[in-house]
């Protein structure tokens, strides 16, 4: 069932009773959310998709400043879906990655790390807009068979061993086999169900804008770590008034970041380019919204519970030091896709506790490692000791000088 037949059962067409059971529900209609219910609805499933949100109300038209790294897995999967080639925007390849450390308004150490072309034989990620994933998402949802999109809505959901009941504040309920939940960070699905999470805060406030730059970029990115917090600089498509733009996601201290997020264009520009340490791309002027997010790493005690299981950041939440939060959700669901088709094909239970706890197994284990290792990354170049400094700089130019250890670096973070 398409978006128009859920907004035509939200005026009242349907009776009370009358939704139909579907084989997944989805609970938060976020990227990975979304792309999720997209595949599965390719793949025959009938799948419901929940939000307290209008979807189309997220189309806002104006350049916001916020844009997504999607890596190699990711980027397959989404082509899979039917969401990639919906993109109203062209993507911008990541073909060059360069690692510095420094401080602000200082040239970066002479020891540094690159990750070049010849390194992947293919990008490393692609840079796309925020607003134009949710396009091309809701463009998908739309057109996508089998899919039911109930937004807004509010929701209470039951679960049993033997099933789901979805009630909705209209009155209206469904079932499902199993729940899905892509809530957020701040799942209320997750707290429902009693699972524990475990929260490190990293005292630090990202900062996260578009730029516009007087020399082109190449489609290079470039990761610069202060004592503060990492700088980085993302390569973005252009436009007919900014030829080069980039887009940045700036680490600082609590309540320093919101001063420098709301200094002048003129005055934040300048701190932007104090905090590169390289003149690569010349002269900067903000460009959009300036957005600040709190940071922390979190993870849930476990990612199943009877006919349920936890996508994204409802299960996980990492630093945004290697670029790798949005890609670890769609890692969870590159993993379970398999699951849930192989089962729906073969006529078995896609709410199973054999068919959870197989997910799980997939997921948490390499999900726990990347968290681990972007905690390590953090605490180990956040700071100004020189010691410290002293070893992760000959740390960075040791790995550039081993190609083998550098392509390995590649392979993994781009889900390959």
């Amino acid at each position: 069932m398409h978006q128009k037949a859920a907004a035509s059962m939200a005026e009242g067409v349907f009776p009370a009773d009358d939704l139909p059971d579907v084989d997944i529900c989805v609970v938060g209609a976020g990227p990975v959310g979304a792309s999720l219910a997209c595949r599965l609805g390719r793949a025959g499933l009938t799948v419901a998709v929940l939000d307290r949100a209008e979807l189309a109300g997220m189309e806002h038209p104006d350049l916001d400043g916020r844009a997504y790294a999607i890596a190699a897995g990711p980027k397959a999967f989404l082509e899979e879906a039917g969401v990639w080639d919906a993109l109203p925007r062209p993507s911008c390849p990541i073909e060059d990655i360069l690692v510095t450390d420094g401080r602000p308004g200082e040239p970066a150490s002479s020891l540094f790390l690159e990750f070049r072309r010849e390194d992947a034989g293919q990008p490393f990620g692609w840079m796309i807009e925020a607003q134009a994933l949710r396009v091309a998402l809701n463009a998908c949802l739309e057109a996508t068979p089998g899919i039911t999109v109930l937004a807004p809505v509010e929701a209470s959901i039951t679960r049993r061993a033997d099933g789901a009941r979805v009630s909705l504040s209209d009155g209206r309920a469904f079932g499902a086999k199993l729940i899905v939940a892509a809530d957020g960070r701040r799942s209320r699905l997750r707290e429902e169900a009693g699972i524990g999470l475990t929260r490190l805060p990293y005292g630090q406030t990202a900062i996260v804008c578009a730029i516009a730059h007087e020399f082109p970029h190449d489609n290079s990115a470039l990761e610069h770590f202060l004592p503060a917090g990492p700088f980085a600089q993302l390569p973005m498509c252009g436009t007919e008034e900014h030829p080069h733009m980039s887009a940045i996601v700036w680490s600082e201290k609590d309540g320093t970041a919101e001063r420098f997020a709301a200094l002048s264009d003129k005055v934040f520009a300048r701190q932007i380019e104090s905090r590169m340490g390289t003149e690569r791309l010349g002269r900067v002027t903000p460009v959009g919204r300036r957005w600040t997010y709190p940071l922390s790493a979190q993870y849930a005690q476990r990612y199943t519970d009877t006919r349920m299981l936890l996508v994204g950041d409802a299960a996980h939440g990492i630093h945004p030091i290697a670029g790798q939060g949005l890609n670890l959700g769609y890692r969870d669901i590159i993993q379970l896709v398999p699951l849930l088709i192989e089962a729906h094909a073969k006529g078995k239970d896609v709410g199973s506790a054999e068919l959870l706890a197989n997910y799980q197994a997939r997921c948490r284990p390499a999900n726990m490692l990347m968290l681990a290792a972007t905690d390590v990354l953090d605490r180990l170049f956040s700071n100004d000791n020189p010691v410290l400094r002293l070893a992760r700089d000959l740390g960075i130019a040791g790995v550039n000088r081993i190609p083998p250890l550098r392509r390995a670096f590649v392979r993994h973070a781009m889900g390959l």
